[in-house]
């Protein structure tokens, strides 16, 4: 309650009715964040964002699932479509991160227990964990795990171009896509570079 005191003091008072704009305009975020839920990694302390700024999917991992319409519910590929189509971002960011949990559960899936929820949405990343199997062979667990932590990344935005609405506005109006990784241990963040296929830390 205290922390909700001082949110009201920053964006109700009277010289910062900030709320006052978005609730008679309505919310227009430039850019969608696709994060992690890590309590550690929170996109809008992240960037110092204020409210309106970002549309933000948080879930186990920074996933984002193949298109598909099996018809069941699909709370992420909803958030992206309405991201896209009715607010018409200009950027989908995919954050991850330093020590993810949820990577860590598909590196040694059995520090989950069969048929869990974690277990079951990790196998979305299962081709990341491939990849880097191949790749790293003898790396260490803590090795494999931040090679799939950002290799995740790839595969999560390789599924946002499955969606026919995505490729459309990629096409159509310019959207970008960009894979973002947090090293939440040395407080940098990394950005893909696609010409060389690296993570190349952000100077700022």
């Amino acid at each position: 309650m205290a922390g909700f005191k001082r949110f009201r003091e920053v964006y109700f008072a009277e010289k910062h009715a900030l709320y006052d704009k978005l609730s008679s305009t309505g919310q227009s975020p430039k850019t969608l964040i696709i994060g992690c839920s890590d309590s550690r990694v929170d996109p809008a302390l992240l960037s110092s964002a204020s409210p309106g700024d970002l549309f933000v999917i948080r879930n186990v991992a920074n996933l984002v699932p193949p298109f598909e319409s099996s018809g069941g519910f699909h709370g992420v590929s909803s958030a992206i479509e309405f991201a896209v189509v009715n607010l018409k971002v200009e950027t989908i960011i995919v954050l991850g991160h330093r020590q993810c949990g949820g990577i860590r559960a598909l590196v040694n899936p059995e520090i989950t227990a069969p048929g869990s929820f974690v277990r079951k949405w990790m196998r979305i990343a299962e081709s990341a964990k491939e990849r880097v199997l191949q790749k790293y062979p003898g790396a260490s667990q803590d090795e494999l795990c931040a090679h799939c932590e950002t290799e995740a990344i790839l595969s999560s935005i390789e599924n946002l171009k499955t969606f026919p609405f995505v490729q459309e506005a990629v096409n159509d109006r310019g959207l970008v896509l960009m894979g973002l990784y947090f090293d939440l241990e040395r407080g940098e963040l990394l950005e893909y570079d696609p010409a060389d296929t690296t993570f190349k830390p952000i100077q700022v």
